[in-house]
């Protein structure tokens, strides 16, 4: 808990602070988490430039090698740094704090020796030397850690691929113009990022161009919004259109179609209007018209036809059509 509220110490420049007997210990003793008074002291060293993953991975797998371990990080100076490796990026100072803000870190060392020897071995009570098992060849040596080996006091751990304080200063050395350009936008002078005049002028005007193909991504971007936008209320209005028309021929049917309610209601109203013009009969139950006898009968019409009595045959037919004929002469 407590290293998860503060950073690391920083160890104290007398000597080890830890008071328990310390008696050498074996690797397999450590792993069986021996001694019970004390944890196993382990010594990781470096120079951790640029503090990135891979390095915390390693003092992941330090920390993590026997059940109750502390972790001591020794740091190098800029001036032993400058000497034997070669420029850093980032100052002993921010080298320092970078560690004690690591989790698996216990305590950081600073000032940190290139070479290890048994006096300092012997003053810090460190029981094991942690460092990927890769042949260090420095400070005219083929391998720094090889008198560590073959003390029995070296464990191995693993480098994480992909990632290294090389790798990263390669990465910025190859796109120098970007980061320049990057800088210069983010308001450092071309004094502070040792650019030449010509060179300014340059990054400042692509970056000019670069903001222009930005706006034009923008303006296409939003006219492909907007023409999406168009298509789908066009989709929206042509369907509702659709269903409105559905809806219109539909009720058009129904009021006009062949079974409509409007030819029902012509039905209807012709049907009423014939009653309403046609004669009433008379009752059923209506005296019959009588005729008085003392009335004497109507005088035959002019035009009266005499009753005859049907021909019996041809020859009587004829008769009676040449007697009409010339009554109808003798009236003239």
């Amino acid at each position: 808990m407590h290293k998860l509220k503060y950073p690391s110490i920083f160890t104290p420049e007398t000597s080890c602070e830890c008071r328990a007997p310390h008696e050498k210990l074996s690797v397999e003793q450590a792993r069986r988490g021996t001694p019970v008074d004390r944890p196993v002291r382990i010594y990781a060293d470096g120079i951790f430039d640029l503090f990135h993953s891979g390095h915390a991975r390693a003092l992941m797998q330090a920390k993590n090698l026997f059940p109750n371990a502390y972790l001591i990080v020794g740091v190098c100076s800029d001036e032993l740094t400058h000497k034997y490796k070669g420029f850093t990026v980032m100052t002993e100072d921010e080298r320092y704090e970078a560690l004690r803000h690591c989790r698996y870190v216990d305590e950081v060392l600073r000032d940190a020796p290139w070479t290890l020897t048994q006096e300092f071995l012997e003053k810090h009570k460190i029981d094991f030397v942690a460092h990927d098992d890769i042949p260090y060849s420095s400070a005219g040596s083929e391998d720094v850690y090889q008198h560590i080996k073959e003390a029995g006091m070296f464990v191995p751990t693993k480098r994480t691929e992909g990632i290294s304080t090389s790798d990263l200063i390669t990465r910025i050395v190859r796109d120098y113009d970007v980061y320049a350009r990057r800088n210069l936008q983010r308001g450092y002078t071309a004094k502070e990022l040792n650019v030449s005049y010509i060179n300014e002028k340059k990054y400042r005007l692509q970056n000019q161009v670069d903001r222009m193909k930005e706006k034009v991504r923008t303006v296409e971007e939003k006219s492909k919004h907007f023409v999406y936008r168009v298509e789908e209320k066009s989709h929206d209005l042509i369907q509702k259109w659709e269903e409105k028309s559905r809806e219109f021929i539909g009720n058009f049917l129904e009021l006009f179609g062949p079974d409509g309610t409007w030819k029902q209601m012509l039905q209807e109203r012709s049907g009423r209007m014939i009653q309403a013009f046609s004669p009433r009969c008379s009752p059923s139950n209506s005296p019959p018209r009588d005729y008085s006898p003392s009335r004497s009968p109507s005088p035959p019409s002019r035009w009266a036809m005499p009753r005859t009595s049907p021909p019996t045959s041809p020859k009587g037919a004829s008769a009676s059509i040449s007697s009409m004929s010339e009554g109808d002469e003798d009236e003239k």
